[in-house]
């Protein structure tokens, strides 16, 4: 017998005793903006933990952090296109490519985190997550960012009128441009990726961001002042390619659902954490901590921009938002 049969042979055998019905393992890679301990890490982390239980062993989720597949805008277009399957996703590049998303970029809208989770946890939140849909990607559960804070290298911030020509970077959202210039800043947009230079180097003297990412980031090493405003709820989305989510089984289907769910939840209580001991960590970081603000006059102030707000994403959908109870009111 040849040595080319006996290999052939060989590999007859293999097949004919392989367990019926074995499949090989399916990855699916995820992408997200930041490191592996972040928000957005503790979330993914969940994320692959579920599918490998709840799929058993059939799908294993290999995890890009740090932008390694590219900023946020780049990993959108890649799930759109079917290049990366999975990514968690932070709010601000949505409101260029799904408008009316920009309806939660609007400042002080949320009372805080409680309230904005009975927003997305309610009938508002699953109307949203189908809008996805018409953009090539799948929504299969909301995770979180956090409540955005701001911070700066000038002064201490307690009300509209210490904004007045601050030089601050805010995510690529024309709602939080608007809302902040209103409030008198001078506020342009920047890619996170380089926001880290920008304050470094002085082309910015402040930003806003969830204390986890400020922690993460390190922004203590360029910023003296942490105002804990909580203007903004940024909220986060698991998407997932189209072509990705139709070939999958109903079961497969629920499965990652029920997983992003969960991954969800993680980054919630990462977040969550991060408000009560990032705070300290930043202040013995040299930061100088604002804990109280006008919120009052900040409110006051936007007026004008909230009237425009309203008449671009309708009177009806801010008080269906405004009126939202929320666990902590009770």
């Amino acid at each position: 017998m040849s040595s080319c049969f006996g290999r052939v042979l060989m590999v007859a055998t293999l097949l004919l005793i392989a367990p019926v019905g074995a499949q090989a393992e399916q990855v699916l890679r995820i992408g997200y903006l930041l490191s592996q301990n972040s928000q957005l890490g503790a979330g993914a982390k969940a994320f692959a933990e579920e599918v490998k239980k709840r799929t058993g062993g059939k799908f294993r989720v290999e995890q890009f952090p740090n932008g390694e597949l590219g900023g946020e805008v780049e990993m959108i277009q890649a799930v759109q296109s079917g290049q990366v399957d999975v990514a968690l996703i932070t709010n601000a590049p949505f409101t260029n490519i799904i408008p009316e998303f920009g309806v939660f970029d609007v400042p002080f809208l949320f009372r805080n985190a409680h309230h904005a989770h009975a927003v997305l946890d309610g009938p508002i939140g699953k109307e949203y997550l189908e809008k996805f849909g018409s953009k090539d990607m799948v929504a299969l559960a909301w995770g979180e960012n956090g409540l955005r804070h701001l911070t700066n290298s000038k002064r201490p911030i307690k009300g509209p009128q210490d904004l007045s020509g601050l030089k601050l970077r805010v995510p690529q959202s024309d709602v939080m441009v608007q809302g902040f210039q209103a409030l008198g800043a001078s506020a342009e947009p920047l890619a996170f990726p380089l926001l880290y230079s920008a304050l470094s180097t002085g082309k910015f003297d402040g930003q806003e961001n969830p204390i986890a990412t400020i922690v993460s980031a390190k922004y203590d090493k360029v910023q003296k002042y942490l105002t804990l405003s909580g203007h903004i709820y940024s909220w986060a989305a698991f998407i997932i390619s189209k072509d990705v989510y139709d070939d999958l089984s109903p079961a497969d289907r629920a499965a990652l659902v029920a997983a992003a769910e969960l991954g969800g939840a993680a980054s919630r209580r990462y977040a969550a954490d991060a408000e009560k001991s990032g705070v300290e960590k930043l202040r013995q970081g040299g930061m100088e901590v604002v804990t109280d603000i006008d919120r009052d006059a900040f409110i006051a102030t936007l007026k004008p921009a909230k009237a425009k707000f309203v008449e671009k994403f309708g009177a009806e959908l801010i008080a269906r938002i405004e009126s939202t109870k929320d666990e902590s009111a009770n």
